[in-house]
């Protein structure tokens, strides 16, 4: 595994739309963000691609060159696209990987679509990259114990960051619009880390790699999905539903265990999701249905993904993960 140096002030901290761009309402709101990481003493670059009045920022092309040309500068230490979108998956035959490889790695952070290209990226290049809160939402505080993504891009080689399980979840997202400098989340319900069939945990151990259910699940078959070819340690896969309905995600796990994503998996953990469950089927039936067969645990409503707050977790490290039986969870990743 390829890690990227921990980043320090004066650091320049490089911002592209891979997938959607910001629209002209939410300036305010990306402008308060560069600020923010401004104030924490980082340099920022805003790349030409941010344009929000369309699904994506630019033409693919040039997308995926301002990426690359980010990801290879060696000036640039972090790049923190604003948030997903749709349509990411459009760049993954246009990035010069090999270029990407032959580079000092640098941090990838964000999740949802973003997610399309940060699973890829550390398959294909070995470089780690970091699953969690994108530019927008960086401003936010994050709750112990859980950590913020500048925690671990500060975190020096080789460090062991340990977070555990949120108390309270987030059930509306703050209206940007109206206060574009809002920097702390409501996390009105209480929510606990739960294990499919109440299944006896212990401690699980592997390699983390994962993403956003609906766009990682259509890289199984490309050259871009293949967890197999990875480094041969056991695994721990993480995934999570944007907004998909409870069968359409029962679908996209069956993909994926037919695939041979889980053949690996010492475990498997799943985000949060206030996505529908139609005509009495839930996101927890999708979970039994697709992922009851496998002899290994499953853990859910996790702190991944679309229902804050996040936990930050970086593709490729060795983690452990445990869960007793209050609910009480931790994750240790290792950055090695």
């Amino acid at each position: 595994m390829r890690f990227p140096a921990p980043l320090r002030p004066g650091d320049v901290i490089g911002v592209t739309s891979p997938s959607a761009g910001v629209s002209d309402e939410l300036r305010p709101r990306l402008d308060f963000c560069v600020a923010d990481l401004r104030r924490r003493g980082f340099e920022v670059e805003v790349g030409q691609c941010m344009d929000g009045t369309g699904p994506t920022s630019a033409p693919a092309a040039e997308r995926a060159a301002e990426l690359t040309a980010m990801l290879t500068d060696p000036r640039i230490r972090a790049v923190v696209p604003p948030w997903g979108g749709e349509l990411a998956i459009d760049l993954l035959p246009l990035l010069d990987f090999a270029a990407i490889a032959q580079a000092e790695p640098t941090w990838l952070v964000g999740y949802s679509d973003t997610s399309t290209l940060l699973l890829p990226l550390t398959l294909l290049t070995g470089t780690a990259t970091l699953h969690g809160p994108g530019l927008m939402d960086t401003p936010f505080r994050v709750p112990s114990p859980l950590l913020h993504w500048l925690d671990v891009a500060t975190a020096p080689a080789g460090a062991t960051l340990t977070q555990g399980a949120a108390s309270h979840c987030q059930e509306e997202w703050p209206d940007f619009h109206s206060d574009p400098e809002v920097s702390a989340q409501v996390l009105p319900r209480p929510t606990r880390w739960r294990t499919l069939g109440d299944r006896e945990v212990g401690t699980l151990r592997g390699r983390l790699l994962g993403g956003c259910l609906e766009t990682v699940s259509m890289l199984p078959g490309t050259p871009y999905g293949n967890l197999d070819a990875f480094a041969r340690d056991d695994l721990l896969v993480y995934l999570e539903v944007a907004e998909a309905d409870a069968f359409t995600a029962a679908r996209m796990l069956h993909h994926l265990r037919l695939a041979g994503w889980f053949d690996r998996a010492t475990g498997v953990l799943v985000g949060r999701t206030s996505a529908p469950g139609p005509r009495g089927f839930s996101h927890l039936d999708a979970l039994r249905h697709a992922l009851g067969p496998l002899d290994i645990p499953v853990l859910y409503d996790l702190d991944i993904g679309h229902v804050p707050p996040q936990l930050a977790l970086v593709n490729g490290a060795l983690a452990e993960v445990a869960l007793d039986s209050s609910g009480t969870g931790t994750l240790v990743q290792q950055l090695m």
